[in-house]
């Protein structure tokens, strides 16, 4: 006779307390995330968030929509309660702006959750690439550390490691990423060999947003586009997309970008530079002595309608031409 036994019932039990944010917050979070559930509400956030003063009031707002102005006002509101925003009344005018203790949140909301969202919304690709890489990726180190001078096999290995992996994280097809390794890496080992020889006398210049998938590749384009290779152009994202955002490949496409694909930041990158242009990406970027820190305000096209990425690619122009008007004094646009 064959006795079975059975665990008792309490040991399957999960500990599920263990694991899940407790109840009174998880209200809290819920009643936050209801007030910003709306369309409206998200491009009003968006809208501040994006401003060079970092604020608005309703006047502004109110061209987003054809709704009233106490619509607008009720939207405000909804957000003001829960704490996201914070209002100022000046005159007759009530103007908004981000909570402080928000704005971290919303960046992360606008940058990073909200491509994401879209991003689900693609078909899944089921291509592959290499299967056997490190021969690959040996023979390209080999052949960047004869290249240059002042690399040695080591660190050029280092680098054609880590930026395979670094590409890999993010990739969600990888047939090509041999060949975006190759082109990352070359343009690291390019980073160290300036920084090490100083002997390339050209403006250098490093883009940074969050993705790398939309703003900072136009303004990377539209630097190429109009002095070509007469200035040194970078660009990087301090949590880079898996790919270029969709709605900006027409405006790159029209501007020639040589296949743009997104690259996370390296401290190189940023050493190797003169002008370092943030746009929408916090104090991630390492703040070096004897660099140039620039600051743009201007909105995300990946969540654009296409008129409003032109319009982003119009703002970015105006800050691109003043800029090479700087470091170019023979420049015309």
């Amino acid at each position: 006779m064959t006795t079975e036994t059975t665990e008792p019932a309490e040991a399957c039990t999960p500990q599920t307390d263990s694991h899940a944010i407790g109840t009174d917050v998880a209200a809290v979070v819920a009643t936050t995330l209801k007030a910003l559930a709306d369309p409206l509400r998200l491009r009003i956030l968006s809208f501040i968030a994006t401003t060079p003063s970092g604020e608005a009031c309703v006047c502004d707002l109110s061209a987003l929509t054809d709704v009233s102005q106490p619509t607008v006002s009720h939207h405000l509101k909804v957000m003001r309660d829960v704490g996201v925003l914070t209002s100022e009344r000046r005159g007759t005018w009530v103007w908004y702006r981000i909570n402080s203790e928000y704005r971290g949140a919303v960046s992360t909301l606008l940058d990073s959750f909200a491509p994401a969202a879209l991003a689900g919304q693609a078909p899944a690709r089921t291509m592959t690439g290499l299967t056997d890489t490190d021969t690959a990726l040996t023979a390209l180190a080999d052949q960047l550390a004869e290249t240059y001078e002042h690399v040695d096999a080591d660190t050029a290995r280092r680098i054609v490691r880590e930026s395979y992996t670094a590409l890999a994280r993010t990739a969600r097809i990888s047939v090509h990423l041999l060949t975006l390794t190759e082109r990352f890496a070359r343009q690291r080992v390019a980073d160290v060999e300036r920084t090490e020889a100083a002997t390339d006398t050209r403006p250098q210049v490093l883009f940074l947003c969050v993705a790398n998938a939309g703003r900072s590749q136009l303004a990377a384009a539209l630097v190429r586009h109009y002095v070509g290779d007469r200035v040194v152009v970078r660009s990087a994202g301090s949590t880079p997309a898996s790919d270029v955002h969709t709605g900006v490949r027409p405006p790159l496409e029209a501007l020639d970008a040589d296949a743009p694909f997104p690259k996370p930041l390296t401290d190189d990158a940023v050493r190797a530079s003169d002008v370092v242009v943030t746009m929408g990406c916090g104090d991630v970027c390492p703040v070096l002595p004897g660099k140039r820190y620039e600051d743009w305000a201007v909105g995300d096209p990946a969540l654009a309608s296409p008129a409003g990425v032109e319009a982003i690619r119009d703002e970015i122009d105006g800050h691109v031409r003043a800029l090479l008007a700087d470091l170019l004094p023979d420049f015309t646009a």
